[in-house]
């Protein structure tokens, strides 16, 4: 009888845990907010993630899982986790790219990293260009693309037809300039699709690591990175991946960095 007890014990405990693992994103989201409210930053970013796992897309759309990055980086940036917090602002971005809060906050956080390395060979339009691009998802560029794809294809039919000079011309060169601005959004939303495909882009989640030469500790010592520093990977060997930042390139073992 003792051992029957015993049994049935274990499976109601076994029910439980298996009701709290299973509990819906919205809840864990939630309760994780009155954790944050209550000043549990642990508590909080620990049911945060549990919302984040690959299950949770069923759930959770574009605006939602971005909200969770963000409501994520917020309690590890109280817990002081810093590379944590930048990694959390950055895929919230990566969903909703126009998210002014976590903008800032990201922005706040970036300015608290040790490392300064910035990059003077980029010529400043590749610089703007790339920031115009990242206003914006793959789905809105696309979106934006066939919309003006279809616009100037109306204004070819209104050049083809249209009995009048002056609105053939007006719709001929309409035409064209909308076809071009429709081809640059497609190359946006190639290059968003790109990015996120490759996933080069990482933070560093080391206190302090230095760079090496080559890939082994042998290697010389090039630069020193901080937590929270944002790298790009170049290339992976093994265990160990080049990465540039700034004007830097060098390599550091994969399990210092998280990509974003």
């Amino acid at each position: 009888m003792k051992r029957l007890n015993l049994f049935f014990l274990l499976l109601i405990a076994g029910g439980l845990t298996l009701s709290a693992q299973t509990a819906s994103p919205t809840t864990l989201f939630e309760q994780g907010n009155a954790c944050y409210q209550a000043q549990q930053y642990d508590q909080a970013a620990t049911l945060y993630e549990q919302c984040l796992t690959p299950m949770s897309e069923l759930v959770l759309d574009r605006h939602d899982r971005a909200q969770v990055y963000y409501n994520l980086g917020n309690a590890r940036y109280k817990q002081g986790h810093l590379s944590q917090a930048i990694l959390a602002y950055e895929r919230c971005l990566r969903l909703q790219p126009r998210h002014k809060d976590a903008r800032y906050n990201l922005a706040l956080a970036q300015s608290r990293i040790t490392d300064n390395l910035t990059d003077n060979s980029s010529f400043f339009v590749a610089q703007w260009a790339t920031t115009v691009r990242n206003l914006l998802t793959e789905q809105a560029w696309t979106y934006w693309s066939i919309g003006l794809f279809v616009l100037a294809l109306a204004g070819v039919l209104l050049f083809a037809f249209s009995g009048q000079v002056w609105l053939r011309k007006t719709a001929f060169h309409t035409a064209w300039m909308v076809l071009l601005l429709s081809i640059v959004t497609l190359c946006n939303a190639a290059s968003i699709n790109r990015r996120d495909t490759r996933r080069a882009e990482a933070i560093i989640t080391q206190g302090v690591l230095n760079a090496k030469s080559s890939p082994d500790q042998s290697g010389t010592e090039l630069f020193t990175l901080h937590e929270g520093t944002k790298v790009t990977i170049t290339e992976t060997l093994g265990e160990w991946c080049n990465i540039r930042v700034g004007n830097n390139e060098g390599w550091i073992l994969l399990t210092h960095l998280e990509r974003i």
